[in-house]
């Protein structure tokens, strides 16, 4: 497959990534969950309607209204507030409990595995996700994602898009930001990332939020690289 010329990346050192949406497929799988766990609820409704708190409720967080919360928290108070609208209200402490768990049983997108193990034949990759360490850690072990680093919002006590997030991976690794590549399906967060000096690069999920509302993956200028799937970064960047 011919690309085209590759913009010179020469001094990147540390790809970043981007999880929910980018590596795992957070709309598919509570789908399938909702369809073994509640088969008479929407899954598609669902997921989406829980996904829909995620960037209100860290605006919570980040505006001081709510003090440091962890994802798996954010999650939960989310997931308290939309099950009566799916007529799951009644359900008890311990089945919300493993509900909320799903986050961590995320799967990945076909060609993540394989992609990441080419990318870290080249590089240094690690996540960089709002997800807390906890969740980041069992969702990369369960789906057999091979990082050299689970780094998170945790880690840093602020959310992305605040620049302590994309400094820090630059500081962690004692590299300059233009030293780090952000990769991520979604513009807003490479738009942070580029605010930093962080090159980057998006990744086409045209199914992130499921094959009844696919989402715009045209091309943005500003990015350093475009790619089709992990794969095909693995390609552009000239790993075997």
């Amino acid at each position: 497959m011919a690309h085209d010329a590759t913009p010179p990346v020469p001094q990147v050192q540390v790809l970043a990534f981007d999880i929910f949406g980018t590596v795992v497929d957070w709309h598919g799988s509570i789908v399938r969950e909702m369809r073994e766990r509640h088969p008479q609820v929407d899954g598609d409704a669902f997921a989406r309607a829980w996904r829909a708190g995620y960037k209100p409720a860290m605006a919570r967080v980040a505006s001081g209204e709510l003090g440091w919360t962890l994802i798996d928290d954010l999650h939960r108070l989310i997931l308290d507030d939309i099950l009566p609208r799916f007529g799951l209200g009644h359900l008890g402490e311990a089945e919300r409990a493993e509900l909320n768990k799903v986050w961590h049983r995320l799967d990945p997108w076909p060609d993540s595995v394989a992609g990441l193990a080419r990318l870290k034949r080249g590089y240094v990759i690690c996540t960089l996700s709002n997800g807390n360490i906890g969740l980041l850690t069992r969702m990369a072990k369960r789906a057999g994602l091979p990082w050299d680093c689970v780094l998170s919002a945790e880690v840093f006590r602020a959310y992305k898009p605040d620049p302590a997030t994309y400094l820090g991976v630059a500081k962690v690794f004692d590299v300059e930001p233009s030293q780090v590549m952000l990769v991520a399906a979604h513009h807003d967060d490479l738009a942070g990332a580029r605010r930093c000096g962080l090159r980057t690069a998006y990744i086409e999920r045209p199914l992130e939020f499921g094959a009844a509302q696919p989402k715009d993956v045209s091309p943005r200028p500003e990015n350093d690289l475009h790619c089709s799937s992990l794969l095909d970064l693995a390609d552009r960047l000239g790993l075997a």
